[in-house]
This record gives structure tokens, C-alpha cells and sequence, in this order.
């Protein structure tokens, strides 16, 4: 039987939502885990419960690289597919949240992921005091897409130096595949630089915005496959999987998206078809590392968007190391991590 590396998994019926709520803790080597609520809807928990591990590891990796204080966890809320959530039942459900999360002491912080919004976090700021990323107007960080897309803007400027020689920005050409708060803030971005740019999304209402900055749009079964400089996946993962690797026609992919990879081993089929793959769990960090800096260690937003624009010298250090050791960026950025939560200080045997 493999092992099983998570330290805790506790699944709960809300029991004044009767929904069923998920929270992974991966690790708590560098301190009490952190990561977000992700309110989707599954075929069953079964593979809400696996979302949730593979979304909990990936904190760890992103924390861990970051040089946080924090572990990796993650919580899912899991709406059966014909589920629809009325004022009074979201409210309940994240009422049932907080019961949760508070119900591990501290081991566990939650905040925003996809589904889940910054005035929900309040509502389970009601039962738990390790509820994050609240609106402003309770003192919190709001929606942390703005800090995400400029540490995934770092990362994109270091890439193209690497690529181009140069990180200047002006007519490269990028392909954005999802256009919600981050995606649409980095296509602003991008366009603001003078690339060149193909938006695709889901929605069809998402089009606007590419009229608006100027850039060409494509369905996203289409856009997989355009002829590109660098792919950025900006919406949900598992993108890339062995079948779509195949078919990519870009130099690079780096973007916001969370566990972009559907297999770990797809990072060595990349860097056969020469395709960089700048890490995710490197390159989306901007928004932790904000809420974190901000809410959890009380530092000020210049010093939180110092370390969110940082991200770009961390990228940097990924890509050296996998230079140097014959790697791909991938498994250096998994060895960063690893020697991290390897030399982390352990408490102290209690006698």
C-alpha cells in the first residue's frame, strides 16, 4: 500500500447545511498549514477528497519555496452537481465551515479559492478566528488576485529573460487560457507591456475583454493548441495532461493556475519537447504571500508586495539550480522545498 503523507484529512457533514465539507492538512513542518476554500461542484466526494490532498500538497511545495512560516492544507466545500446555493444555505455552509476548521486548534488556516469569496471567509470568521483573506472593510486583504497577478507577472519577466534574453515584454506573444480575477488582471498587464495576446475562457461573456485590450480570442479547445511564445493557464487544472502535452506549439508555460500538470512526470515531457514549465506552486504564491505577510505576521502591504514581486528572484533561483544540477525546473523546485521542510526546527521532546 503506498504511504499516505498527509498528517490529518477530516471530512464533516455541516450540520446545518447537510453539506459536506473536506480539510486536508499535508504538513505542518514550517508552522500551522494555510490554504483555501475551494466551493465546486463534484461527481462525489470521492473526488472532492482527492482535490483536496492533491490541492494541500501543493500548499506545502508553494509555501515552503515561498520561505513562509506556513504548512500546507486545503478545504473543500462539495456541492453534489445539481446543487444550487441560496443566501440562507451559503451562509449556513460556511457557518459549518468555520465550526470545522476551528475544531483543529490552530492547525489549519483557511482563506480564498475558486468558489469561495472574501465575505464568505467572514461568515466562517464568525465561528473561527483562523478564517483569512476577509474584506477590507474587516480589516482583511480583500480579493488576493491583485498580488497574484503581479508575482505571476515576475515570474513571467524573468521567464522571457531567460528565453529572449531580455525581460522586456513588448510584442512577445502570450496565450491566456481563463480569464476570472487573476487571468483578467494579467491580460491588462500584459497588454499594458505591448505583447501580443490570445484570451480564451468558458465563458463566452469573457470576449468583452479581449475587445477591449485588443487581443484575438479563442475557444478553449482551440486555444490549447495556437501557435504561441508562452502559454498561460490562468483557470482551473489538470491542463496539461499526456494528451494535450503533445500538441502544445509555445517556448514556454508559466501562469496562475494551481496543479497545472495532471502527472508530475508530464514536467520531464515538457523539458523533452524543450518547453520551459515554470513551476506553479512558484509562480501563483503572490496571493498567500500577501495574505500571510499581511493578516498572519501584521507586516505592511509595501513590505507584503515586496516579497509578492520576489517571486521573479525565487523563479530565478529555480532556474539556476536546475541549470546546475542538470534538472528540470520542476525538480529543482521540489528539491527547494524539500530542503526547507527538511532543516525546519522541530519542538523540542517535552520530559
Amino acid at each position: 500500500m503506498e504511504a499516505f503523507e498527509h498528517e490529518r484529512v477530516v471530512m464533516a457533514g455541516g450540520r446545518r447545511s447537510g453539506l459536506p465539507i473536506i480539510v486536508a492538512v499535508h504538513s505542518t513542518a514550517l508552522g500551522p498549514a494555510i490554504g483555501g476554500c475551494r466551493t465546486w461542484r463534484y461527481p462525489g466526494w470521492p473526488e472532492a477528497v482527492a482535490d483536496a490532498l492533491r490541492l494541500s500538497a501543493a500548499m506545502t511545495l508553494k509555501c515552503a519555496v515561498a520561505g513562509l512560516p506556513c504548512g500546507g492544507g486545503k478545504s473543500v466545500i462539495a456541492l453534489p452537481s445539481a446543487t444550487m446555493l441560496t443566501a440562507d444555505r451559503r451562509r449556513a455552509v460556511f457557518l459549518d465551515l468555520g465550526d470545522l476548521v476551528e475544531s483543529l486548534g490552530g492547525e489549519f488556516g483557511v482563506s480564498e479559492d475558486v468558489g469561495t469569496t472574501a465575505q464568505d471567509l467572514l461568515v466562517a470568521r464568525e465561528q473561527t478566528a483562523y478564517a483569512y483573506g476577509l474584506p477590507t472593510s474587516a480589516g482583511g486583504i480583500g480579493e488576493p488576485a491583485a498580488p497574484t497577478a503581479v508575482g505571476v507577472h515576475s515570474a513571467i519577466k524573468v521567464t522571457c529573460a531567460r528565453l529572449f534574453g531580455s525581460p522586456m515584454l513588448a510584442g512577445r506573444k502570450f496565450t491566456i487560457i481563463g480569464t476570472g480575477q487573476v487571468g483578467s488582471r494579467l491580460a491588462g498587464q500584459l497588454a499594458a507591456d505591448g505583447a501580443s495576446l490570445l484570451l480564451s475562457d468558458i465563458d463566452p461573456a469573457k470576449r468583452v475583454l479581449a475587445e477591449e485590450l485588443g487581443a484575438a480570442w479563442a475557444e478553449p479547445d482551440e486555444a490549447l493548441t495556437k501557435e504561441t511564445e508562452s502559454l498561460v493557464p490562468a483557470a482551473l487544472g489538470g491542463l496539461l495532461t499526456q494528451e494535450t502535452v503533445e500538441t502544445l506549439r509555445c517556448k514556454a508555460i508559466v501562469g496562475p493556475a494551481n496543479n497545472q500538470l495532471a502527472d508530475d512526470v508530464l514536467a520531464d515531457r515538457l523539458a523533452d519537447r524543450r518547453i520551459l514549465w515554470a513551476p506553479d506552486f512558484v509562480v501563483n504564491a503572490g496571493g498567500v504571500i500577501y495574505g500571510v505577510t499581511v493578516e498572519v505576521g501584521k507586516g505592511s502591504t509595501q513590505e507584503a508586495m515586496a516579497r509578492v514581486r520576489a517571486i521573479g528572484e525565487t523563479l530565478s533561483q529555480v532556474y539556476a539550480l536546475a541549470d546546475a544540477n542538470g534538472i528540470t525546473p520542476s525538480a529543482a523546485a521540489h528539491r527547494l522545498a524539500g530542503e526547507r521542510i527538511a532543516t525546519a526546527p522541530r519542538p523540542s521532546a517535552s520530559t
